[in-house]
């Protein structure tokens, strides 16, 4: 009889070390993909372009040179029209982040800067010039560069910057919603993300 309990304790012992095993094997399997699953997720949002915008701008351009003192001047002049597709985008294959199994942690450190695209259309009208002033590559690269600063300005003054922030957001806010479901945590900028409505907005 103390043989058959030996046994039968035995047995117990040995199934019950068997399945702690596997369980513990299954939880670091689902642990693993669960890590893999939200890593992926991230890398293929990559680039995402969040706002696109529309501008045109009429530029005068206009430049003198002196021949012999100010008594004397050979100017050139052009009429620019200009039509500018303009796109703001995040790549967030860039995003630097952290991800901690053991305490089941997304950690957001770091979001790239906005690139903003211009894609402008250069229409001339208008274009004079003396004989002794011709236009030249210099004058259409001046162009080109004081229509670009001119329309990043009017991005920077647009509502185009603050739609891009509210998208960013509402990804930032599928990121909360996959690690929830996935029983992980989400850190954004020092802060526990309890709720999407927690996650801070960018400045």
């Amino acid at each position: 009889m103390k043989r058959f309990l030996a046994g039968v304790l035995i047995t117990l012992a040995i199934v019950f070390i068997v399945r702690s095993c596997r369980d513990e094997k299954a939880s670091e399997a689902i642990l693993e993909e669960n890590s893999m699953l939200i890593q992926q997720q991230i890398e293929n949002v990559s680039k995402l372009i969040v706002t696109e915008g529309h501008f045109a701008e009429v530029y005068n351009y206009k430049d003198s040179k002196e021949l012999f003192g100010p008594l004397l001047t050979a100017e050139k002049k052009a009429l620019v029209v200009v039509n500018a597709d303009v796109s703001i985008a995040y790549d967030l294959s860039k995003i630097d982040f952290d991800l901690d199994e053991a305490s089941k942690t997304l950690t957001i450190n770091n979001i790239p800067e906005p690139e903003i695209k211009l894609n402008p259309d250069f229409e001339y009208y208008d274009v004079t010039a003396d004989y002794l002033n011709q236009f030249d590559a210099g004058d259409y690269n001046a162009i080109k560069r004081n229509v670009r600063n001119s329309l990043l300005k009017k991005v920077e003054a647009s509502t185009l910057r603050t739609n891009a922030k509210n998208r960013l957001l509402s990804e930032l806010q599928k990121f909360y919603m996959l690690t929830n479901s996935l029983g992980w945590t989400l850190v954004y900028q020092d802060v526990k993300i309890e709720s999407a409505n927690d996650i801070p907005i960018l400045p």
